[in-house]
């Protein structure tokens, strides 16, 4: 597996997160964000246990090649 780096959050304090990352063997992105632990919020979705929730910025959709106008990651 090879992943590439194709963004991070520019306004992330610490430079650290969230970023975006794609995976060249499976054709997935991978996201690093905020844990989502509002429990209100929590309790409106159906998650499965081996999935998790996370928040993400919409700013960060630029890093997307799809939003970027690309057809692919080329990272």
């Amino acid at each position: 597996m090879a992943l590439h780096m194709l963004g991070k959050d520019p306004e992330s304090p610490e430079g650290k997160s969230p970023t975006v990352y794609y995976d060249d063997v499976t054709g997935n992105y991978l996201l690093q964000g905020w844990k989502a632990l509002d429990s209100e919020r929590l309790a409106e979705l159906d998650i499965p246990e081996h999935e998790t929730v996370i928040e993400f910025p919409r700013r960060m959709m630029q890093f997307f090649p799809e939003v970027a106008g690309g057809s692919g990651a080329d990272a």
